[in-house]
């Protein structure tokens, strides 16, 4: 895999486990941590051999369910602590709650002068903290980046935003080494940045102006022992030098804005999905040249306002074309995102590690370009690609080929925005509308069990141990079967 993450192991002869409601020790289990976003390297997989359940339901495995704040960010774990953001009467709090039974422990309140503009379905807590199982990481667009300890003592800050982007700020940071590496792509001003994760203070940043606002968490990705950060953008991939953030290598030919986070497989192949609206091949927008959008120019004033934008399907995304919101269209303006409409692609890619500069020819090993997912990130699992999209319908590629194995629709049929995760043999995918479906992990997949809850589902669950954490509208439920041990040191 990728990089190193931190992981918690029991020391020699002990482990913590319940019975009858006391802590005791014992001497054969690992511990196991989900630090970010998508557990251990972003790949949305538990290792652990505990049994899972085959249904999950509101009454159904159900060990414990605990109120919490409301918010579309993902639950993390790590020895006795689940860390959580969420949105209290416009407070935007880091929560640390107990993980034997999800008593919220403490909550901490990150300071705003305005809030940011949201998508209709997001939230103020859109960002998935990080956590090393001693140091918090929390990340607001209203706010900017906030470390605690694991205890809630505030450690440093550093305020940012409001951005400029009316759908709000969605990336998450992560902690690799002693690094938070933290990513913000929105319509002006986007970057990536290294933090040292004890003092907060800055490493080096890197300007990345040219991309549009985009959503993908990085990944880290270890080639020939040295640590690259891999980004997903506007219409190119690129891996930065982990240690200096400057650009090693690209490849181009992908998607106007990029939601999800690549994955990497044991032999080192990196895969990517890139999808964004009205780049289908069937459903395409075509914008209007320059020339002819500014015909329209009826006051002559060198720009267009809203009033004045053609009928044209692009005149919904004015606020996106208008990067600097001062609304008016600039041409510069308008030459940035019609070019990313017009070149946009929907792709998923496979790439072999090493190379520098452009590899796009030299280093990509398959394309896919059917039924891709908007949202959330595909899996990688015992050579098998999986991704889920809107509908239910779910894909199964071989990892080493690109070739389809099987595609169909499972019981969720609604949107899709967490992303797929997968312990014991088992993908546990989660619709928007409160729908989890559970699917045998191979490629030639069925369906196992599907239950409705009623509330929403975004955030990304989280499997450590034999046990589920899947926040569901105002709640978090705690998943698994009543004779598995949690492990926690």
């Amino acid at each position: 895999m990728s990089v190193e993450f931190s992981r918690s192991v029991v020391r020699a002869g002990r482990f913590v486990c319940l019975l009858a409601g006391v802590v005791c020790f014992a001497s054969t289990v690992h511990a196991e941590d989900w630090l970010q976003f998508r557990g251990p390297a972003g790949s949305g997989i538990s290792e652990s051999k505990s049994k899972l359940p085959n249904a999950l339901g509101p009454k159904e495995h159900v060990l414990w369910k605990a109120d919490v704040p409301t918010g579309v960010s993902s639950p993390i774990v790590t020895k006795d602590r689940i860390f959580l953001t969420a949105v209290r009467e416009k407070q935007l709090l880091t929560l640390g709650l107990d993980r034997l039974n999800g008593k919220v422990l403490w909550e901490a309140v990150a300071p705003y002068d305005t809030l940011e503009n949201i998508h209709r379905t997001g939230s103020y807590a859109q960002s998935t903290p990080a956590t090393d199982g001693d140091v918090v990481v929390s990340f607001f667009g209203s706010s900017g980046l906030h470390a605690y300890d694991r205890n809630g003592k505030p450690l440093w800050s550093h305020r940012m935003g409001p951005f400029k982007n009316d759908f709000g700020a969605g990336s998450s940071p992560i902690i690799v080494g002693d690094s938070v590496i933290l990513v913000q792509d929105h319509d002006v001003d986007s970057f990536v940045a290294s933090y040292d994760k004890r003092t907060g203070k800055l490493k080096w940043r890197a300007d990345r102006s040219e991309f549009l606002r985009n959503y993908a968490t990085p990944v880290v990705w270890e080639v020939d022992g040295k640590k690259e950060i891999v980004v997903s953008a506007t219409l190119r991939i690129v891996g930065y030098d982990f240690e200096t953030g400057k650009e090693k290598w690209t490849v181009t030919g992908v998607a106007r804005i990029i939601n999800m986070t690549p994955v990497i497989g044991p032999d080192n192949t990196l895969y990517a999905a890139c999808f964004s609206p009205g780049a289908e091949a069937d459903d395409r927008i075509v914008p209007p040249t320059v020339d002819e959008l500014f015909a329209s120019d009826t006051d002559k004033n060198g720009t267009i306002e809203e009033s004045e934008f053609p009928d044209n399907p692009l005149k919904k995304r004015f606020s996106q074309i208008d990067r600097n919101k001062d609304e008016h269209i600039s041409r510069d303006e308008y030459r940035a995102v019609s070019r990313a409409l017009g070149e946009g692609r929907n792709v998923v890619l496979a790439v072999k590690p090493g190379g520098t500069g452009d590899i796009t020819k030299t280093h990509v090993k398959w394309e896919y370009t059917q039924q891709i997912p908007y949202c959330p990130s595909p899996l990688l699992y015992n050579g098998v690609l999986f991704m889920v999209k809107d509908g239910g319908i779910l894909t199964s590629l071989d990892a080493t080929t690109g070739k389809l194995i099987k595609r169909g629709r499972i019981s969720s049929t609604g949107g899709f925005y967490a992303s797929p995760v997968v312990g014991d043999g088992k993908l546990y995918l989660m619709s928007q509308e409160g729908d989890l479906s559970v699917v045998s992990a191979e490629g030639k997949w069925e369906e196992l069990s599907s239950s409705k809850f009623d509330a929403d589902g975004h955030g990304t669950p989280a499997i450590v141990n034999g046990r589920i954490y899947a926040r569901l509208g105002g709640q978090l439920y705690c998943f698994g079967l009543p004779d598995q041990t949690a492990a926690i040191k």
